[in-house]
């Protein structure tokens, strides 16, 4: 069977890979060193398991899955035959991902796909006068990457569609929701579409017109709630475009155009309020609230994710 590889081993490259190995696509983890990528596929094995197996992965345990999965240094894998899919979840920082995207360049044969997991570098700077960019694309997942459906699937400049749409056909098969986003743009689609209601939340908390968990509970219980059943397109198709063109003239001029980060989040970052990391943001958290609010996130997302999935 052809397989996926995932270049990384942090918290990322294991969802990825548990993603995969849950349906029963074999992987090969590819890290800086074995027992880096040792451990991520113990960790993706683990998340296989427990968003759950299908085909016919479902009634085997983890080491007759372990069996038909690899993990090695990226540096001493050479055997590419049969590879489907590369996809790259090292850290954030640009130099290192146009070294890894250089070096995939060069190796991998130039009819597989290659994507980038990055959230903030264009595809388009990262593969820059690399022979075989028309193969490359972004790929971005979000956190936790084995359960949240979306991947954006982002063309840069010289991306080939055809390309772009094997991709897309890939995670479908897998059960994820592919999106394809043709202008490699900063924030693609999805973080370009939430920062713009971050940028209005935080500039309510700003203007002292509501509190941060008045905004979580009027996101959530509106149309944040509305949104688990179609999207704000469809939503508007429901109601009504006249209804939301009216609203729009008196709310529009309204909207803040700031272009940077509000004062008080600019003191919560000097003050080292990073949130449930550092155990106080807005608020303070305890180790109690942290466990359970993370444990209740996993839970609801787990819930929204089975809402989605209703024909």
């Amino acid at each position: 069977m052809n397989y996926v590889a995932v270049i990384g081993s942090g918290i990322m490259a294991a969802g990825i890979a548990a993603g995969f190995i849950s349906q029963n696509i074999p992987v090969v983890i590819l890290g800086r060193t074995k027992e880096k990528a040792d451990a991520c596929l113990d960790k993706s094995l683990t998340l296989a398991m427990k968003i759950g197996m299908t085909g016919a992965n479902v009634k085997m345990d983890t080491t007759q899955v372990k069996a038909a999965q690899r993990s090695e240094v990226l540096e001493d894998w050479l055997n590419w035959d049969g590879c489907e899919w590369v996809i790259e979840t090292v850290s954030e920082n640009l130099e290192l991902k146009q070294s890894i995207f250089q070096y995939l360049d060069e190796r991998v044969p130039a009819n597989i796909p290659i994507g980038s997991n990055s959230s903030g570098f264009p595809i388009t700077k990262i593969a820059a006068q690399l022979k075989t960019a028309n193969r490359m694309m972004g790929a971005h997942y979000f956190m936790p990457a084995e359960v949240v459906p979306l991947v954006e699937i982002v063309m840069g400049e010289k991306t080939d569609a055809k390309f772009a749409e094997e991709a897309c056909q890939l995670y479908k098969k897998i059960g994820k929701k592919p999106v394809l986003v043709k202008k490699d743009i900063p924030g693609f689609l999805a973080n370009r579409i939430q920062h713009a209601l971050m940028r209005e939340a935080l500039s309510l908390v700003q203007q002292g017109i509501a509190s941060p968990e008045d905004i979580d509970d009027a996101v959530r219980y509106s149309f944040g709630f509305r949104y688990a059943a179609v999207g704000p397109m469809t939503q508007k198709e429901i109601s009504g475009w006249d209804g939301m063109a009216n609203a729009a003239k008196e709310i529009y001029p309204s909207l803040s155009n700031i272009t940077t980060l509000p004062p008080k989040v600019v003191q919560l970052m000097n003050e080292g309020k990073t949130g449930m990391k550092a155990g106080e943001g807005f608020r303070t958290w305890s180790k109690q609230e942290i466990e359970s609010v993370s444990d209740l996130y996993s839970r609801r997302l787990k819930a929204a994710f089975d809402v989605l999935n209703i024909e």
